[in-house]
C-alpha cells in the first residue's frame, strides 16, 4: 500500500499470497500512475522490509526522482500513518467479513480502500473529512 502522508488517501495498493518485491512494485507503480508527482517533489518513507530495498523498486523510486526514506531498525512510530491504516482495514473490513475465494477479498478489500477509506471515513487528523475530500479543499485553495 502507498499512502499519501498529508491527504491520508491510498493511492496505491496490491494484494497477493506473498510479499515478494513485485507486489510492493504493483502498488507503487499504481500510486505513480494515479499521481504523476513532478520529478524530486516526493519522498518515499517505508518499513525497512526487503521489498523495498530491493534493487528493482529503489530503481524506480531513482527513475522517479523519488527520495528513498527508511524507519530507523525496530521503531514501528517512524511508520505510523502506514500502520494505522492497515489496523483501520482489518477492523473495519477483513475481521467483519469471511472471504470466499482470494478473488473475492482482493475485490472486497478495493472496494473498502476505494470506496470507503478514502471517499467516506472520517478522519481526525483531517478536520473529520475523508481522504479524497480534504485533498479536493486542499487542491481547490
Amino acid at each position: 500500500m502507498v499512502l499519501d502522508a498529508f491527504t491520508r488517501r491510498v493511492v496505491g495498493w496490491a494484494i497477493a499470497d506473498h510479499l515478494r518485491a513485485e507486489l510492493a512494485i504493483e502498488a507503487l507503480t499504481m500510486a505513480l500512475q494515479q499521481r504523476r508527482p513532478a520529478w524530486g517533489s516526493l519522498i518515499h518513507h517505508s518499513d525497512r522490509g526487503v521489498q523495498y530495498a530491493c534493487g528493482d523498486y529503489s530503481k524506480i523510486l531513482a527513475d522517479h526522482g523519488i527520495t528513498a526514506s527508511m524507519s530507523r531498525a525496530g521503531n514501528p512510530y517512524d511508520n505510523a500513518k502506514a500502520e494505522s491504516f492497515f489496523k483501520t482495514l482489518k477492523r473495519e473490513e477483513v475481521y467483519l467479513n469471511q472471504y470466499e475465494t482470494f478473488a473475492d477479498a482482493e475485490g472486497q478489500i478495493g472496494r473498502f480502500i476505494d470506496d470507503v477509506y478514502n471517499q467516506k471515513r472520517l478522519h481526525s487528523s483531517l478536520g473529520y473529512l475523508p481522504p479524497s475530500e480534504y485533498e479536493s479543499l486542499y487542491n481547490a485553495g
